[in-house]
């Protein structure tokens, strides 16, 4: 039974992260009949904390000892946490708390938190995007996927960044709670309760230039002509090339083959026109080379994780669906 919460905190700590944990489970909502979590902002360097905005500081009565009572603590994100050397006192209150039973969640940075705990070790991990070259090397026995919003491995729950924080305490509520009493939180919050898609949407991801130009010209015009279907055969003329040389060099040059290249290309040719046309789906299926609009709806769910009408609801707006 989820009763008990503790947000633990280390120096730098962002505002926005631990905002997220404090107004999930830290506002009394009994006016609406909603469950009141006996909830401590904790401290593992002292009674007053720096965040990373200027001028701003955080204190708390509460040190390490709260969280030996908690049902959930909350590691929000923090300045270097990927660099730093983490207290071993809280190290070990946290693989306390997983050994009795307790869970415990990570947002954003607060990951690496969990990583030097050795709370990761055999499990699955979520990471903003920007943070999961680094986790993995730092931890590479462990499973990080980058393209969604949270993991939960029981005991141990890791999300994304930022916002994704909301998703994963609202993940809990809904688990412990049930989905009433997570849809009139975030009913209160004005977020949505559960959202489409993972943060695959959200990365920039250019596809890796040539290492040099033996199928350059031939990159370049395949971008010009995405609305049209061509096979290797027809590439390796151009390239004045055989087949199957041409396939084990464009293997060579960007990692990739060209049926995969030209997947890519016209997916973020579809996410462009999306964001900055009001064309129909239809048209950008058309362009695209997709042929038809369910053609484009499943290989957009398939590399992003969500609906194209979805994609342009959250770069657009809703008046653009």
């Amino acid at each position: 039974m989820l009763e008990n919460v503790a947000a633990v905190l280390l120096d730098g700590v962002h505002p926005f992260e631990l905002g997220v944990v404090c107004e999930v489970f830290g506002i009394d909502r009994s006016d609406d009949g909603l469950p009141v979590y006996d909830f401590a902002v904790v401290s593992a360097e002292g009674p007053s904390l720096s965040t990373h905005v200027g001028g701003l500081s955080v204190s708390t009565p509460y040190g390490l000892d709260r969280l030996e009572e908690a049902d959930l603590i909350a590691v929000p994100a923090g300045n270097d946490f990927a660099t730093r050397v983490h207290p071993p006192a809280l190290l070990a209150a946290l693989v306390r708390a997983v050994d009795r039973g307790a869970r415990v969640l990570s947002v954003c940075s607060g990951v690496f938190v969990l990583g030097a705990a050795g709370l990761l070790e055999g499990r699955r991990c979520a990471a903003h995007w920007r943070h999961a070259a680094e986790l993995r090397r730092q931890y590479p026995h462990v499973v990080v996927e980058p393209d969604v919003l949270y993991v939960d491995e029981g005991t141990v729950i890791t999300s994304a960044g930022t916002a994704a924080g909301i998703d994963a305490c609202l993940h809990i509520v809904r688990q412990e709670q049930g989905p009433e009493v997570a849809n009139k939180i975030a009913r209160r919050m004005v977020v949505p309760p559960h959202r489409d898609g993972g943060q695959a949407q959200y990365i920039e991801r250019p596809l890796p230039k040539s290492r040099c130009d033996t199928v350059g010209e031939v990159l370049v015009w395949m971008e010009r002509h995405l609305d049209e279907e061509v096979t290797v055969e027809q590439l390796a003329a151009r390239a004045l090339m055989s087949p199957r040389t041409f396939a084990r060099r464009f293997q060579q040059e960007t990692g990739t083959t060209p049926y995969r290249w030209i997947l890519r290309q016209r997916v973020l040719l579809a996410q462009r026109l999306l964001e900055g046309t009001d064309e129909t789906m239809d048209a950008i299926a058309d362009r695209t080379g997709f042929g038809t609009a369910a053609a484009l709806r499943h290989q957009f769910v398939r590399t992003l994780g969500t609906t194209p009408h979805s994609y342009r609801r959250t770069f657009r707006g809703p008046q653009a669906a």
